[in-house]
Protein backbone atom coordinates (compact mmCIF):
# COMPACT_ATOMS: atom_id res chain seq x y z
CA UNK A 1 0.00 0.00 0.00
CA UNK A 2 2.85 2.37 0.81
CA UNK A 3 4.48 1.81 -2.62
CA UNK A 4 1.30 2.98 -4.40
CA UNK A 5 1.23 6.23 -2.44
CA UNK A 6 4.86 7.02 -3.22
CA UNK A 7 4.28 6.56 -6.95
CA UNK A 8 1.39 9.04 -6.88
CA UNK A 9 3.43 11.61 -4.99
CA UNK A 10 6.39 11.48 -7.38
CA UNK A 11 4.84 13.53 -10.20
CA UNK A 12 2.74 16.66 -10.67
CA UNK A 13 -0.90 16.61 -11.57
CA UNK A 14 -2.19 18.26 -14.70
CA UNK A 15 -3.94 20.92 -12.63
CA UNK A 16 -0.70 21.83 -10.84
CA UNK A 17 1.14 22.15 -14.16
CA UNK A 18 -1.62 24.35 -15.60
CA UNK A 19 -1.52 26.64 -12.55
CA UNK A 20 2.25 27.04 -12.88
CA UNK A 21 1.91 27.78 -16.62
CA UNK A 22 -0.80 30.37 -15.93
CA UNK A 23 1.42 32.09 -13.35
CA UNK A 24 4.37 32.11 -15.76
CA UNK A 25 2.13 33.55 -18.49
CA UNK A 26 0.97 36.37 -16.22
CA UNK A 27 4.56 37.17 -15.23
CA UNK A 28 5.62 37.25 -18.89
CA UNK A 29 2.72 39.59 -19.69
CA UNK A 30 3.79 41.97 -16.92
CA UNK A 31 7.56 41.83 -17.47
CA UNK A 32 7.65 41.60 -21.30
CA UNK A 33 6.68 45.21 -22.05
CA UNK A 34 9.23 46.50 -19.53
CA UNK A 35 11.99 44.48 -21.19
CA UNK A 36 11.00 45.81 -24.63
CA UNK A 37 11.03 49.39 -23.30
CA UNK A 38 14.55 48.86 -21.99
CA UNK A 39 15.60 47.58 -25.43
CA UNK A 40 14.32 50.78 -27.06
CA UNK A 41 16.14 52.86 -24.47
CA UNK A 42 19.33 50.95 -25.19
CA UNK A 43 19.10 51.82 -28.88
CA UNK A 44 18.63 55.49 -28.04
CA UNK A 45 21.66 55.40 -25.74
CA UNK A 46 23.68 53.66 -28.44
CA UNK A 47 22.79 56.41 -30.93
CA UNK A 48 23.94 59.03 -28.41
CA UNK A 49 27.26 57.23 -27.96
CA UNK A 50 27.72 57.00 -31.73
CA UNK A 51 27.07 60.74 -32.04
CA UNK A 52 29.73 61.47 -29.38
CA UNK A 53 32.17 59.24 -31.31
CA UNK A 54 31.43 61.25 -34.47
CA UNK A 55 32.07 64.49 -32.57
CA UNK A 56 35.47 63.25 -31.41
CA UNK A 57 36.39 62.11 -34.92
CA UNK A 58 35.26 65.47 -36.31
CA UNK A 59 37.50 67.28 -33.83
CA UNK A 60 40.48 65.22 -35.04
CA UNK A 61 39.49 66.01 -38.64
CA UNK A 62 39.40 69.71 -37.79
CA UNK A 63 42.86 69.53 -36.19
CA UNK A 64 44.30 67.97 -39.36
CA UNK A 65 42.38 69.86 -42.06
CA UNK A 66 41.72 73.13 -40.23
CA UNK A 67 37.94 73.04 -40.58
CA UNK A 68 34.97 70.75 -40.12
CA UNK A 69 33.64 68.93 -43.20
CA UNK A 70 31.02 70.95 -45.08
CA UNK A 71 27.45 69.68 -45.22
CA UNK A 72 27.99 68.47 -48.80
CA UNK A 73 31.01 66.42 -47.72
CA UNK A 74 29.10 64.99 -44.79
CA UNK A 75 30.32 62.41 -42.32
CA UNK A 76 31.76 60.50 -45.29
CA UNK A 77 34.76 62.85 -44.98
CA UNK A 78 35.73 60.92 -41.85
CA UNK A 79 36.40 57.71 -43.82
CA UNK A 80 37.33 59.04 -47.29
CA UNK A 81 39.35 62.14 -48.07
CA UNK A 82 37.19 64.81 -49.72
CA UNK A 83 38.71 66.74 -52.59
CA UNK A 84 40.52 69.84 -51.39
CA UNK A 85 40.98 68.60 -47.82
CA UNK A 86 44.70 69.27 -47.38
CA UNK A 87 46.21 67.61 -44.35
CA UNK A 88 43.56 64.82 -44.24
CA UNK A 89 45.12 62.03 -42.18
CA UNK A 90 42.21 59.61 -41.87
CA UNK A 91 40.25 57.53 -41.72
CA UNK A 92 39.09 58.99 -38.44
CA UNK A 93 36.73 56.12 -37.59
CA UNK A 94 37.79 52.57 -36.72
CA UNK A 95 35.67 51.02 -39.47
CA UNK A 96 36.23 51.89 -43.10
CA UNK A 97 32.48 52.26 -43.63
CA UNK A 98 30.26 54.91 -42.09
CA UNK A 99 27.97 53.26 -39.51
CA UNK A 100 24.21 53.71 -39.56
CA UNK A 101 22.20 54.50 -36.44
CA UNK A 102 20.86 51.57 -34.36
CA UNK A 103 17.68 51.50 -36.48
CA UNK A 104 19.60 51.15 -39.76
CA UNK A 105 19.17 54.75 -40.94
CA UNK A 106 22.03 57.10 -41.86
CA UNK A 107 22.92 59.94 -39.52
CA UNK A 108 22.20 63.46 -40.73
CA UNK A 109 25.09 65.94 -40.64
CA UNK A 110 25.08 69.73 -41.10
CA UNK A 111 27.87 72.25 -40.87
CA UNK A 112 27.29 74.98 -40.09
CA UNK A 113 24.42 73.74 -37.96
CA UNK A 114 21.47 75.56 -36.42
CA UNK A 115 23.60 77.11 -33.68
CA UNK A 116 26.69 77.64 -35.81
CA UNK A 117 28.45 74.43 -34.73
CA UNK A 118 28.07 70.94 -36.10
CA UNK A 119 24.74 69.09 -36.08
CA UNK A 120 24.66 65.29 -36.02
CA UNK A 121 21.18 63.79 -35.85
CA UNK A 122 19.60 60.35 -35.73
CA UNK A 123 15.91 60.50 -36.64
CA UNK A 124 14.99 57.67 -34.28
CA UNK A 125 13.09 54.47 -34.97
CA UNK A 126 10.62 56.01 -37.44
CA UNK A 127 13.29 57.73 -39.55
CA UNK A 128 11.17 60.92 -39.59
CA UNK A 129 11.89 64.29 -37.96
CA UNK A 130 10.31 64.79 -34.54
CA UNK A 131 8.50 62.09 -32.64
CA UNK A 132 8.33 60.86 -29.09
CA UNK A 133 9.77 57.94 -27.20
CA UNK A 134 11.76 55.66 -29.46
CA UNK A 135 10.77 57.77 -32.50
CA UNK A 136 12.32 60.93 -31.02
CA UNK A 137 15.28 62.56 -32.73
CA UNK A 138 18.66 62.18 -31.02
CA UNK A 139 21.25 64.86 -31.65
CA UNK A 140 24.37 66.41 -30.24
Amino acid sequence: MKAKRNRRQLGFTLVELLVVLAILGMLAALVGPQVLNQLGGAKSKTAGIQIRDFEQALELYKLDVGRFPRSEEGLEALVRAPSGAKGWNGPYLKKSELPDDPWGNPFAYRYPGQNGGIDIVSLGADGQPGGQGEDADISN
